[in-house]
């Protein structure tokens, strides 16, 4: 078929090339000819597993080309997907609709008699049926559920397709767009517009709830003596709760589930329905970053005036270079603040922690991030910070001291090589015998 996708970040750079991948032709738009001169490239401008290759090889094939020319796209597609972002307004709580109100409009504007639209951005309920409205064009709702890190993964084999439409026209059209999807297997949900629309909004709740639920029973943890790592193994053994999601650490960041859990409460109150859990969930996940920074000064001897902190992370998780409300910057610069010298290492994010805290300090290696310091704060949980030698890295280091923000650190290992080792909801290691001064007097 012939596709074209409004908006070509992270959602729709990725939806775009998945689609191409699936054997359509497919035409990217966005408004930013920079990022278009980029994508016909064939480079990507964020960093996404196998995402690049597979940009390059359908560019390079003729199968995927990107415009910033909302004509050429109307008279090119059968089926529009938009895919532009919905971040949290400036006034407050509510997500920001203007690039989906516009992206529509445009492409509405455009579109050949008979294309589909297709919304793929997490909104408000409520949405597609006022878009519907406003442009008179046969609209659906297609949510996404893609993981930062598993991006390429998560479109081309799914966990579940669900379709919001208000047609067997359009159901048909989008079951041939996933026909390669759906032939293996993966389950379909169809459905309503609200309800295609709250799946996603509903999914990242339960998920940044689950989160904020260990992270809570650390607290609890801490006051009481106990270990959340062997309640959360236990907790996990019974099938309905299961393990995923139930690591307490700093908390959840990025673009999606802060926002998302905000802009849901607020329209759930629009509704007349109180979703209050969910500012307590925030709060929560809000306050573990604070905790970071009592354990920091605590192990500093009460002030990280002066101390060298190497901050291990920038990106808010793993296989991404997003720091988009990162826990880890957040961390490293309120410590700065606080009159900590702060380096930070990162092996993805540096260039887009650089333009969002230009004042911290940055390391070009782990090395050289350890190199000197005082304290570390181990804050993403990239695969080289977690499989670190803590022998190696108490020789560059001038005081052997971390906090494990995720923690996965062994925390046995570390203190055996001389570290004083703290984490979340975790006992303090039996026999440290890890220097106990201030950062004063180098």
């Amino acid at each position: 078929m012939r596709l074209t996708v409004i908006g070509t970040g992270y959602l729709g750079a990725t939806h775009a090339a998945c689609m191409a991948e699936l054997g359509h032709e497919v035409v990217g738009v966005d408004v930013d000819a920079g990022k278009v001169a980029a994508l016909r490239a064939g480079r990507v401008p964020f960093h996404e597993p196998g995402l690049a290759d597979m940009v390059a090889r359908h560019t390079a094939g003729g199968r995927l080309r990107f415009t910033t020319s909302y004509e050429e796209a109307g008279a090119f597609g059968q089926v529009h997907f938009v895919c532009v972002g919905t971040p949290q307004r400036k006034d407050g709580d509510a997500a920001d609709l203007t690039c989906v109100e516009a992206a529509f409009a445009d492409i509405a504007r455009h579109a050949r008699e008979g294309a589909l639209l297709v919304g793929k951005s997490t909104v408000p309920v409520g949405t597609a049926a006022r878009l519907a409205a406003a442009h008179g064009s046969e609209v659906a709702w297609n949510p996404e559920f893609l993981r930062e890190g598993f991006a390429v993964e998560d479109t081309l084999r799914p966990d579940r397709l669900v379709f919001g439409v208000r047609t067997r026209r359009a159901e048909r059209l989008l079951r041939r767009v996933h026909a390669p999807v759906l032939d293996a297997g993966t389950p379909l949900v169809v459905t309503d517009f609200a309800t295609a629309e709250l799946v996603k909004t509903a999914a990242n709740s339960f998920l940044a709830t689950k989160i904020s639920f260990i992270n809570a029973m650390a607290e609890v943890c801490e006051a009481a003596g106990g270990d959340v790592r062997r309640l959360a193994e236990a907790l996990g053994y019974d099938d309905r709760i299961g393990h995923t999601f139930l690591r307490a650490g700093v908390g959840f960041g990025g673009g999606c589930l802060p926002k998302d859990i905000r802009a849901f409460a607020h329209r759930a109150a629009e509704l007349g329905v109180d979703l209050g859990f969910l500012r307590a969930v925030d709060a929560i996940n809000m306050r573990r970053r604070d905790r970071v920074i009592t354990l920091a000064r605590e192990l500093c001897g009460g002030t990280v005036l002066g101390a060298r902190v190497a901050v291990l992370g920038a990106a808010f998780k793993p296989d991404s270079d997003d720091v988009r409300d990162s826990p880890a910057l957040n961390v490293a610069a309120r410590l700065g603040l606080d009159g900590a010298d702060v380096t930070v290492y990162d092996p993805e994010a540096m260039d887009n922690a650089r333009k969002a805290f230009p004042l911290l300090g940055y390391a070009l290696s782990l090395e050289e991030a350890l190199r000197g310091a005082d304290l570390v704060l181990h804050l993403t949980e990239w695969p080289q910070f977690r499989e670190v030698d803590p022998g190696w890295a108490r020789e560059l280091v001038y005081r052997p001291r971390i906090v494990d923000g995720r923690g996965v650190l062994d925390a046995d290992r570390w203190t055996a090589a001389g570290w004083r080792f703290r984490a979340l909801g975790r006992p303090v290691p039996q026999g440290e015998t890890g220097w106990t001064g201030e950062a004063e007097g180098r």
